[in-house]
């Protein structure tokens, strides 16, 4: 795809977000004449959305920064309901309907810190599936779009064919939501004239089998685009840390934390990284790709303001940033790091310091805490915790009215006596 004409997927192809594309040629051509439509969807599992799903909105994003054309991210208010099956090992949980509507409310705000919404031919929409699949007449649906669909072809594809392997079972529901993605690509088409799908590697199977679906129902003609499933150069799936998923609602994970998380960056990830999640220049991307020794520490920072500025606003990333610089290389005691309430009644009662730092979110539990003593992980107040039977008391408390309680040299959480 280097020969591309368009601004779009020159960008895309130089910053590392293709994977696969149906006609790379035919969507070029759209893209010059600023024609694309195109949509991402995202179920509403949880109330916020995940650094997993930063490369598909940064897709969006691009798409209407170069003037291609028109972003659409589809909420899906209806497929949640089903639960997609792939790279999946078991069912998903089925939510309630007023939590499903509860979690599309709370992702919906990040999408503007990378889209402007709004009514013009290239202004981003929101929609959510839910508007014609929940309405949806089975008998009819199954005469009208699921006649076809052939049922050799969907035990092919991955989703089915992984867990069909593994002989873990398939429900009914799931092997339906094939059909329901691809139908959302026939009612998007007629809808908003959308005429391309994006998405990670591992739905390719169920894009393409939209741009069929197009086909025979009379649409006009549909693309396919996926960006890769990144893992970092490690091996581990990028966006999983042992504490869990990197959220981007704030009410979910701090601003702090989630620049945390990109400072950490492996060094074989830095320019990697700067490509796909930041609206760096590719040249001052290679500037600090170039950067060796202790001198890459620079690079992850930028790489972690930029990235944390998309998601939490400029100001959030500075202050982290700054954050970051007190603690770790002036010896201070940042009070803006994350800080978490302990009434003062527990410190009067002696607080066991296994509890403080369960607490404190630092670790999962007593025995985890145990161990890291025992590895000399933990801190309080800068001073390595030697006893595990060592207890928090008033006298604890710093001149800023906090005890600072650390895991290894990058996490710290500050408790507050309330």
């Amino acid at each position: 795809m280097s020969t591309m004409k368009s601004d779009f997927l020159n960008t895309l192809t130089e910053r590392g977000y293709v994977h696969q594309c149906s006609d790379a040629a035919g969507l070029d051509a759209l893209a010059v004449k600023g024609e694309i439509v195109s949509y991402v969807g995202y179920d509403c599992t949880a109330a916020s959305l995940h650094v997993g799903h930063l490369l598909s909105i940064m897709m969006l994003h691009w798409l209407q920064a170069t003037g291609a054309g028109r972003p659409i991210a589809l909420m899906g208010g209806g497929t949640t309901r089903v639960g997609d099956p792939s790279g999946r090992d078991e069912t998903r949980r089925i939510l309630p309907i007023e939590q499903i509507n509860a979690n599309k409310d709370a992702i919906k705000g990040v999408f503007s810190r990378f889209l402007t919404f709004g009514d013009a031919p290239r202004e981003a929409a929101m929609v959510d599936n839910a508007e014609w699949l929940a309405p949806l007449n089975y008998i009819e649906f199954l005469r009208d779009v699921g006649r076809h669909f052939s049922v050799n072809r969907m035990l092919s594809m991955d989703s089915a064919k992984l867990r069909l392997d593994r002989e873990q079972e398939l429900s009914f529901i799931e092997f339906n939501y094939m059909l329901l993605q691809s139908y959302d690509f026939v009612e998007l088409a007629r809808r908003y004239g959308c005429n391309l799908q994006m998405g990670g590697s591992d739905q390719w199977g169920n894009i393409v089998m939209g741009v069929d679906l197009g086909r025979r129902m009379g649409t006009h003609q549909l693309y396919a685009l996926t960006c890769p499933l990144l893992t970092t150069a490690s091996g581990a799936k990028m966006g999983k840390t042992a504490a869990g998923a990197v959220w981007l609602n704030e009410d979910h994970l701090a601003p702090y934390d989630y620049w945390q998380f990109w400072r950490n960056t492996e060094d074989a990830d830095v320019e990697r990284f700067l490509k796909l999640f930041t609206l760096l220049p590719l040249g001052e991307v290679a500037r600090l790709a170039a950067l060796a020794g202790a001198e890459i520490n620079e690079a992850k920072k930028i790489l972690a303001t930029e990235a944390t500025a998309l998601v939490h606003g400029r100001d959030k990333a500075a202050a982290a940033a700054e954050t970051a610089r007190k603690t770790f290389e002036s010896g201070q005691l940042a009070t803006d790091l994350p800080t978490v309430d302990v009434p003062s009644a527990d410190l009067a009662n002696e607080l066991g310091v296994l509890s403080a730092f369960v607490t404190a979110g630092l670790v999962k539990s007593n025995g985890e805490a145990r161990r890291q003593i025992k590895e000399g992980g933990l801190k309080v107040n800068d001073q390595a915790v030697t006893d595990e039977k060592a207890r928090l008391t008033p006298a604890d408390v710093t001149g800023d009215g906090v005890i600072k309680l650390s895991l290894g040299k990058k996490k710290h959480v500050l408790l507050k006596p309330v």
